[in-house]
């Protein structure tokens, strides 16, 4: 009797505990919380009166009591399936288990008086001739179970078929020492596998909302990209010029990212993930000139020196724009990096460059990246201001301004690989 207690004070325990976590469980709503909940609180309910009918300390004068108990347990454990298929997320389990409860209730009272199913007398309680009606509803309730286990688990794609083979061994092993030894051990199976097809459960939804998360943040990354896109063909239809520029130095950018990494320059920072992103928002450099006017974006000779001030806004101005379209889209560090782009690309590594004249290793090295590739296009460009420099002499121009507009270790490998540079050149024009 003592063990029995101790079964029966740990399951009540444990199932309060799992009550309490699925209370504060977020990944379910409401209903399906409450579902839990009451299927919890009922495997508490008839366990309990399991000890009190079969090892309380039994008083003749408390028959009436405990012959009531036993028919409330008689009715809601065959239902136990139910409502625990119901918190599996099956639908029409309420109406279910409440039908069959009723059944199950109409049975028992019905029964009780002539003690056909159970009966109590001096010495306790007694198994009747008909206890096999009860066992046969809670048996078929129990395999009902079972087959909405593998209903759901195919729902899920049968992601954790282990998990109902662990709920029908465990069934089985309370389930024959009932029937077999009168051993009254069926409602600890029930309570083990309640928490099992809880975590079953559970398992398959966090699973599905990790999915799920993937997956948006896949369509987020895609929707950053077009936005991306959308923003650099703007700058396109502004100026024809421009739209090829951006497509150049983007080219330019990865293989001076993917050099300098392999090289040991600054690998440390370049990353796949940097250069990635060093990739992806390049086109976002000169986002800023959308709000520059034609008449100076345009113009076909040398800009004054007041249209030049003008011209030099669109460097903070691009960081203006690239925060406002992007922040509400675009994670934190997509949006920083973007706006160091388009930004900083034009600061020179002497501190003589616009717009906040930052020196040396204090210009992001995206935009110290950024700025080698956007010159170099630059000069061996044709613009509708100048003719294009031969590339020879446009590499001795970068070579010339290492340490004071460049930064001299993306120099240094920029110059070690010329070819390349000239063949990315040489494909654009191609395909002009």
């Amino acid at each position: 009797m003592t063990l029995y207690m101790s079964v029966t004070i740990l399951i009540d325990l444990l199932m309060i505990a799992m009550a309490i976590h699925v209370l504060n469980y977020s990944g379910f709503n409401k209903r399906q919380k409450a579902w839990f909940v009451v299927t919890f609180f009922a495997i508490a309910f008839c366990t309990s009166a399991e000890y009190a009918v079969h090892c309380g300390f039994y008083d003749s004068r408390f028959v009436v009591p405990l012959t009531i108990l036993t028919i409330l347990q008689f009715s809601i454990a065959p239902s136990l399936a139910m409502l625990f298929v119901g918190a599996l997320g099956i639908r029409r389990q309420g109406r279910m288990a409440i039908s069959f409860a009723a059944l199950n209730l109409i049975i028992e009272t019905i029964s009780a008086p002539f003690g056909f199913i159970f009966y109590f007398n001096e010495k306790g309680y007694f198994r009747g001739e008909g206890f096999l009606i009860y066992e046969i509803m809670y048996f078929a309730s129990l395999v009902y179970m079972l087959v909405m286990l593998v209903v759901i688990g195919k729902k899920f794609h049968h992601r954790d078929l282990g998990t109902i083979i662990m709920v029908l061994v465990v069934l089985i092993a309370g389930i024959v020492p009932m029937t077999v030894f009168n051993l009254h051990v069926a409602y600890l199976a029930v309570a083990i596998s309640a928490c099992l097809c809880y975590v079953f459960y559970n398992d398959l939804v966090t699973q599905d909302m990790n999915r799920l998360l993937l997956d948006n943040q896949v369509k987020i990354n895609k929707m950053q990209v077009q936005i991306t896109s959308g923003l650099a063909n703007l700058i396109e239809s502004r100026d024809t010029e421009t739209g090829e520029h951006v497509a150049r130095t983007s080219a330019y950018v990865k293989l001076l990212a993917e050099q300098c990494k392999e090289e040991g320059v600054y690998s440390d920072i370049l990353t796949d993930h940097y250069i990635e992103l060093l990739h992806t928002l390049a086109p976002m450099h000169d986002v800023g000139k959308i709000l520059v006017s034609d008449k100076i974006l345009c113009k076909p000779g040398k800009l004054t020196p007041e249209e030049f001030e003008e011209m030099k806004k669109h460097a903070s101005m691009g960081g203006t724009v690239v925060r406002q379209v992007l922040n509400d889209v675009a994670d934190e560090e997509y949006v920083n990096f973007a706006c160091d782009i388009a930004t900083y690309h034009h600061e020179r590594w002497d501190g003589s460059g616009y717009p906040k004249g930052l020196k040396g290793e204090e210009i992001p090295l995206s935009a110290r990246i950024m700025a080698v590739a956007d010159v170099f296009d630059a000069l061996v460009s044709k613009r509708c201001y100048k003719k294009a420099v031969p590339l020879d002499e446009a590499f001795k121009i970068m070579e010339e301004e290492s340490g004071t507009h460049f930064d001299p270790k993306l120099i240094e490998v920029f110059l070690k690989n010329k070819e390349k540079y000239e063949e990315i050149n040489s494909r654009f024009k191609d395909k002009e």
